[in-house]
């Protein structure tokens, strides 16, 4: 006998501030609809409720998305008398919370569902100061487990008494991307990208991600690598006259760096398919958006020697690992990749991708944690009945 296909509810409390239509929203946040999919991949059931100024149902790829005017404490009555009735005709086996912030709102969505084990999920979130703590225990305390990039991010949660013992902690990947290998020859003519190598960069330009310290690191490397170029995409810029400033007052960067700025989604792929090379020099990252997409592309990366960046490259087994603020490392570490590129080394960085990071790899960690999840809750055999009994 078959038994019904595992049924989770992602949801999200995440507001959005520009007030975006359903349809706008799910293009727009691609992770919403990546994870749900990714999942959906694995044989789990996936819905999502998403909150939203405007009401609707959509659907796309065997995923139903459920956008609802909730959130800020699950908001007005009609709100969680509409969450509530959702909940209820969609009996979910788990619920899988976005996010680490909304610790009045996860309370009160238990108190919804109180049979169903509650999964957070960290989106880059900081322990938050000591009077709101009381409120984040709460949360965690109905949640049956979090999930973190990498499992050293729980640590200042757990030092801080914020995740009880009874809270299992999960290693998986924020996200996930359909970027895929292509020729470097057709994307660099696409692109215009030149240099040997070409080193991208793809992030904000903002103290975290410390391009100045990354511009430091080139401008040395180039002493030894003459044809080093740097593209630098970049969405969010409070650092660019900085930057600006630096690159005009050093030879060795004025023709070689090129500031992009903003750019379409769908040329970073090109881009990282031109590329030899990818970079980034953030302090702390929840994950690394780009950085899983440069792997899916087969971009070896040279990026800061971070719990997430460790995560995501296996501990540096693809690219090489350097501590942040230290140009001296970032520079050695791009003159040792720059004499092992080519196909067989963009082959292994797309093989742990496939194997680790992949929309399968990730929906398969998903199932898995929401299978020991009702194991640990003890609740498998009551949730097979409740599946049998309910479709």
């Amino acid at each position: 006998m078959t038994l019904p296909m595992l049924h989770v509810v992602q949801i999200s409390f995440f507001a959005d501030r520009q007030g975006r239509s359903p349809s706008q929203l799910l293009e727009a946040w691609s992770t919403l609809r990546d994870v749900a999919e990714a999942a959906r991949s694995a044989g789990v059931r996936v819905s999502v409720v998403q909150a939203c100024s405007r009401a609707e149902r959509l659907q796309r790829l065997g995923v139903w998305y459920y956008f609802l005017p909730f959130g800020e404490m699950l908001g007005p009555a009609v709100g969680k008398a509409a969450l509530s009735e959702l909940l209820g005709k969609l009996a979910p086996d788990v619920l899988h919370v976005h996010g680490l912030d909304f610790g009045s709102d996860v309370v009160a969505l238990k108190a919804l569902a109180p049979a169903t084990p509650i999964v957070l999920q960290d989106h880059a979130s900081r322990p938050p100061r000591i009077w709101r703590r009381a409120s984040w225990r709460r949360a965690n305390s109905v949640a049956s487990g979090i999930a973190f990039c990498a499992l050293e991010q729980a640590r200042p949660f757990t030092e801080a008494g914020l995740i009880g013992p009874q809270t299992r902690v999960y290693e998986i990947p924020e996200s996930t991307t359909h970027f895929s290998p292509g020729d470097r020859k057709e994307a660099r003519r696409v692109t215009g990208i030149e240099g040997s190598p070409a080193v991208l960069w793809v992030g904000h330009l903002d103290t975290n991600k410390d391009p100045l310290t990354v511009l430091e690191a080139i401008a040395r490397a180039a002493r030894v690598l003459p044809g080093l170029r740097l593209y630098c995409c970049y969405g969010n810029a409070p650092v660019l006259s900085n930057v600006q400033e630096r690159i005009a007052k050093d030879p060795e960067l004025r023709d070689r760096v090129q500031l992009v700025g903003r750019v379409p989604h769908e040329r970073i792929e090109w881009l990282m398919r031109a590329a030899d090379l990818f970079i980034l020099g953030s302090h702390r990252e929840g994950s690394g958006y780009a950085l899983i997409e440069a792997l899916a592309c087969g971009l070896p990366p040279v990026v800061t020697d971070i719990p997430s960046f460790r995560a995501l490259t296996g501990s540096g087994k693809v690219g090489m690992l350097w501590p942040p603020e230290d140009p001296d490392a970032a520079s050695a570490a791009v003159q040792s990749m720059a004499d092992r590129l080519g196909p067989e080394r963009r082959a292994s960085v797309r093989t742990h991708f496939e194997r680790e990071l992949s929309p399968l790899a990730l929906g398969l960690k998903l199932a898995a944690m929401y299978e020991d999840v009702l194991q640990r809750s003890g609740a498998t055999m009551l949730a097979t009945q409740h599946r049998a009994e309910s479709r």
